[in-house]
């Protein structure tokens, strides 16, 4: 299987998005409640239906940008955005792994998770390399595995040796305060670039 931008246009024009809450995560939407400073600069990778975005968005954050591969989803994404708030986000039809820029806060949400595990190390590096120097990381993984792939799961264990060479791991705990289909399986990372 090919993980690539015609395989994630087919899931979303066949609506099989089985991973879509339909809402901001919890997690996400308190640790976004916790922020001052709505002049930052934020990344949300693998964006989906930016359930997250539209939250900064109605909170008064303006430098926000999201990238995702299909191009039915973010041409209705854009659409959405105009109209809704004023065309406030930046939005990307596009690779991750391309990306460039400097950003103060990525926020994770179903991406890694969406990626070839091979991709991992690439994922540290890339974040590594978008973040400012006093950047974080925010999110959330899965811990736990799938039988039916993607999602691709994982452990606390494998996600602290994937991610220390890269970032100071502040945070990476199991999420209190997760939907209920995901409760016990998500972890809450939050971590700074080394």
């Amino acid at each position: 299987m090919s993980l690539d931008q015609e395989y994630w246009e087919n899931r979303y024009l066949k609506k099989e998005t089985g991973w879509d809450l339909g809402q901001v995560s919890p997690s996400i939407k308190s640790y976004i409640d916790q922020l001052s400073n709505k002049d930052i600069n934020i990344l949300i990778p693998g964006c989906g239906n930016a359930y997250e975005a539209k939250y900064l968005l109605s909170k008064g954050f303006t430098n926000i940008t999201l990238i995702d591969l299909s191009p039915s989803l973010i041409n209705q994404l854009d659409a959405d955005l105009k109209t809704n708030f004023n065309n406030k986000a930046k939005v990307i039809c596009g690779d991750f792994f391309a990306m460039k820029g400097k950003y103060d806060l990525i926020i994770e949400q179903t991406f890694f998770c969406a990626i070839d595990p091979a991709l991992r190390k690439d994922y540290c590096l890339k974040t590594n390399e978008l973040l400012s120097p006093d950047g974080k990381l925010v999110g959330l993984l899965f811990n736990r595995s799938f039988e039916v792939i993607p999602p691709f799961g994982g452990s606390r264990d494998e996600y602290e040796s994937l991610f220390k060479p890269y970032f100071n791991i502040q945070i990476m705990e199991p999420c209190f305060n997760s939907v209920l289909p995901r409760q016990g399986s998500e972890l809450f990372l939050k971590m700074t670039k080394r």
